[in-house]
């Protein structure tokens, strides 16, 4: 990697790398990592506030094109947030913290919950989680 100012200290990734969510059970998944998304985003479905409280429940699926198996997750609710997917619609999303580890790293990040059933991946990895952490090389998969 020459040419790149400091960024030895940066762990290479790939353009799609296995995440786990290791506070929830240690769901893994295949991510695509989105350098054009500032968050990231996960697949989820049966969105629905927590009544009386800040927090929200949903579904995961972690495994690609099934809606099985699936785990119920409750998060604290950051916000609703306005978010432009990539086919231009603006939206309302809900956006919670959750722990991520990839390749070795773990760490919090922000994650907007919608639903990613027609998508590849179910889970897009944003600049927020990568800034600081990774270094993208989009030629390769699966480096970390």
């Amino acid at each position: 990697m020459t040419g790149v100012v400091g960024s030895s200290h940066l762990k290479r990734i790939g353009w799609k790398e296995w995440v786990s969510l290791p506070k929830i059970g240690n769901v893994r998944m295949v991510a695509k990592v989105d350098t054009g998304a500032k968050t990231s985003a996960l697949h989820v479905s049966h969105i629905e506030r927590v009544p009386g409280k800040r927090e929200v429940k949903f579904r995961i699926h972690p495994k690609r094109k099934s809606q099985s198996p699936s785990k119920v997750i409750r998060a604290p609710l950051i916000e609703m947030r306005r978010v432009k997917s990539s086919n231009g619609i603006e939206m309302k999303r809900p956006v919670v913290r959750l722990r991520l580890s990839v390749g070795g790293k773990e760490f919090l990040t922000e994650v907007t919950l919608v639903n990613r059933e027609k998508m590849d991946y179910r889970m897009l990895l944003g600049r927020q989680a990568i800034k600081g952490r990774f270094l993208v090389d989009c030629g390769h998969a699966h480096l970390a």
